[in-house]
């Protein structure tokens, strides 16, 4: 589960944080808060997870409290925005910290000299987008023995930090002293808290985001009734400790005016303690953090829009397989297509997270109500697990969900409306799909 939660976020995210708020302690309290809500989620999604220890999580919540046509708008949702945006997203972080490698810098320079053109970020991860995407259709997966390698690199490169940070001594207590807000670029004027929850929860949200991915592989979990809960609570409490105080170091060594010039802060901290070895360490834990992490997120993504079509829950074509390599080689071109359009699209890494965390957000959100539903609707069904802190654990996730959704649609409509678009056609998708895959089984009858 850690290596689930623990990918782009906690290198690229502190400095998106720190271009909206001035004040270390504050910015603590938003990650406290963050971790606090993920764990409410947890709680809440291991009742769930044990009543339906099947694979799939908050598609399988979602199908048996509300039915099919909700289960279709979020595979609809999932497919267009969310897992595109994500996956995009994870590249980002990998193409900025590959584009500050020296050779990377020379061949931009070149490229600028002979073009005069400047390089964008965009066209290193789209390159990474497609090779990864090309290396799932041929079937070549990452092992899980080296999936567990970078699992273990991302925790000791996070845990080194801190512990060389208390070790060492190098950090400056002046620099967790509240100082001015920030300013916002397009108005000049200093950056209020209010204004600054939302953007900076969105980052907060995506770096946690994660613990409700165990659900997904529920069917594979070991005597899942009594190991589902103790991953999700034990995992989400560990990370959020790990994140709390990898932050305060952050924080600790590098002044908030020096973090907000930086896209990862965690090679310019690792530079402070060890010197240059120590930034080139860190930059290459996140280069197969990131790469590790953006493989993991085509693949699961493209599986679940094809399990999804497979359950006739989703657009027949997305359940093709390679006939050659066995592979759900539409979804993952399909998948790549889309991931490549949000990723010109939108551009940067906090606009990606934005759109991921608002979209999932309401369905995590709409996850979570099934407690209630299953409560009232199957009041004797077995639960192994039942949800500590019921009902208030899962109304405050669920409020939580509501206010996200709520605030960033008041604050950018522009932004945020169009999501909101693109979910609800789904409704009318799902009836008029519905009918045509219904005719075309009695036609084939």
């Amino acid at each position: 589960m850690a290596g689930i939660i623990i990918g782009s976020g906690i290198f690229a995210t502190p400095p998106d944080v720190a271009k909206q708020l001035g004040n270390p302690l504050v910015i603590l309290a938003m990650w406290a808060l963050g971790g606090v809500l993920s764990l409410c989620g947890a709680l809440t999604y291991a009742e769930l997870a044990t009543m339906y220890p099947q694979s799939g999580g908050v598609y399988v919540f979602l199908r048996e409290a509300y039915g099919r046509c909700v289960a279709f708008v979020f595979g609809w949702t999932y497919l267009l925005i969310s897992k595109p945006v994500a996956a995009a997203g994870i590249a980002v972080v990998f193409a900025q910290q590959f584009n500050e490698l020296a050779f990377m810098r020379s061949f931009i320079a070149w490229f600028s000299a002979q073009t005069g053109l400047l390089w964008d970020h965009r066209a290193t991860t789209s390159v990474l987008l497609a090779v990864f995407t090309y290396i799932n259709v041929r079937g070549v997966r990452l092992g899980t023995g080296v999936a567990a390698v970078l699992t273990v690199l991302k925790a000791l490169a996070l845990g080194a930090i801190v512990a060389l940070g208390l070790l060492l001594m190098k950090g400056d207590a002046a620099n967790l002293v509240a100082g001015p807000a920030p300013i916002d670029t397009d108005t000049g004027l200093p950056i209020a808290l209010w204004a600054a929850i939302v953007p900076v929860m969105y980052s907060v949200l995506w770096t946690y985001d994660g613990w409700s991915d165990v659900g997904a592989i529920a069917g594979e979990v070991k005597t899942p009734q009594r190991n589902l809960p103790r991953i999700y609570l034990i995992g989400t409490a560990a990370v959020t400790l790990l994140y709390l105080a990898v932050n305060a170091v952050y924080m600790w060594m590098i002044p908030l005016d020096q973090m907000r010039g930086v896209p990862n802060v965690a090679p310019l901290v690792a530079k402070e303690l060890l010197g240059p070895a120590g930034a080139i360490a860190i930059a290459v834990v996140v280069l197969v953090s990131t790469a590790g992490s953006t493989h993991g997120s085509i693949m699961t993504g493209a599986r679940i829009s094809f399990a999804q079509a497979r359950d006739g829950l989703l657009f027949a074509f997305l359940g093709r397989i390679h006939p050659r390599y066995r592979t759900p080689a539409t979804s993952l071109w399909v998948q790549l297509a889309l991931s490549l359009a949000a990723l010109w699209f939108l551009g940067t890494f906090a606009e990606l997270a934005a759109a991921f965390v608002f979209t999932m957000w309401i369905f995590y959100a709409m996850a979570a109500w099934a407690i209630f539903i299953f409560r009232r609707r199957m009041p004797e069904y077995p639960r192994p697990y039942r949800a500590w802190g019921y009902p208030v654990v899962p109304l405050v996730f669920i409020l939580a969900g509501v206010a996200m959704t709520v605030l960033s649609i008041v604050q950018d409509p522009k932004k945020t409306l169009p999501w909101i678009g693109v979910l609800l056609a789904g409704v009318p998708v799902y009836f008029v799909w519905e009918v045509l895959r219904r005719r075309t089984a009695a036609a084939k009858s």
